[in-house]
Parts: C-alpha cells; sequence; structure tokens
C-alpha cells in the first residue's frame, strides 16, 4: 500500500500553511465574600491562514483531523 498524506486545508482558500496567534486576556471578578476582585488569566490560540487570514480555533483543527482519519479508515 502506498502512503497517504493529507493536510487540513484552509476551508476558504485550500491553502495548507498556518501560523499560531496568541491572546492575552484577564478576566476580573468579584466574589461574595471579600470586596477586592479576583482575575482568571486566559490564553487563547488560534492558527490563521497565512493566504487568506481565516482564523481557526484548535478545536476545528482537531475536528478536521478526524474527518480525515475517518474518510480512509476501512471498515
Amino acid at each position: 500500500m502506498d502512503d497517504i498524506q493529507e493536510y487540513f486545508l484552509c476551508d476558504e482558500c485550500e491553502n495548507r500553511d498556518f501560523k499560531l496567534v496568541y491572546s492575552f486576556s484577564l478576566r476580573f471578578h468579584g466574589v461574595n465574600f471579600s470586596d477586592d476582585l479576583i482575575y482568571d488569566r486566559f490564553i487563547e490560540e488560534v492558527y490563521q491562514c497565512t493566504k487568506c487570514q481565516k482564523t481557526f480555533t484548535k478545536k476545528q483543527v482537531e475536528e478536521g483531523l478526524i474527518a480525515i482519519k475517518r474518510k480512509h479508515k476501512k471498515d
């Protein structure tokens, strides 16, 4: 059997190259036992197509790779 290599492609322009883009944020909120605010730190990772700039979440990329696996899996 020959090897098959299939890439996750941008659904907008069919490019296969992406770059990782990070967003950093803090979410401040109060708690009922104190007047002080507490915060949660968030780091978002998205993958941006290098051709058309469309972004995909990590979950969307993973789901795309699962779909490729299913397509080539023998029953």
